[in-house]
C-alpha cells in the first residue's frame, strides 16, 4: 500500500558544502556513515555518491583516454563480432538443411541415414 501524508520537503545542498564533506571523507577525517550522522544528511548512499561525482577520482570516478585511432575499435569489432555470429547463424541453416536432404534421399532409396554413412565413409564414387 502507499503511504498517505503530507509531502516531504526536498533538501538542497550547496555545492560548497558538498565539497567540504568529500573534502573531509578524501582526507580520511570521517567516513561516509559518519558524515551521514554528523550532518544530518538524508539518505544513506548520498555522501558517496557526492565522493563519486565530486572527489578526486579516488573512490569511483574513472577517466579514459583514447587516441584517435581507438575510438572506432570498439564500433569495428562489434561490426565483425556481428558478421561472424551471421556466418555462423548462416552454417547452421545450411548444415540444417543438408541434414534434411540427406534424411529425405535416404527415404527415397530406402535406407537409413546411418547404413549410407557407413557404406559410402571413405569410398570414390563412381560415375554411371
Amino acid at each position: 500500500m502507499k503511504k498517505t501524508g503530507p509531502p516531504r520537503a526536498a533538501i538542497r545542498y550547496s555545492q560548497s558544502f558538498k565539497l567540504k564533506v568529500v573534502k573531509d571523507f578524501e582526507q580520511g577525517e570521517i567516513s561516509g556513515a559518519a558524515a551521514h550522522r554528523k550532518y544530518g544528511i538524508k539518505g544513506n548512499a548520498t555522501v558517496m555518491r557526492w565522493v563519486r561525482r565530486y572527489g578526486c577520482g579516488k573512490y569511483g570516478k574513472v577517466i579514459r583516454v583514447e587516441e584517435a585511432g581507438e575510438i572506432n575499435e570498439e564500433r569495428r569489432l562489434r561490426q565483425e563480432v556481428r558478421k561472424f555470429k551471421e556466418a555462423l547463424a548462416d552454417a547452421h541453416v545450411d548444415l540444417a538443411l543438408e541434414k534434411a536432404f540427406l534424411e529425405l534421399a535416404c527415404q527415397e532409396m530406402d535406407q537409413t541415414p546411418e547404413a549410407f554413412k557407413k557404406k559410402h565413409a571413405g569410398k570414390r564414387r563412381m560415375r554411371r
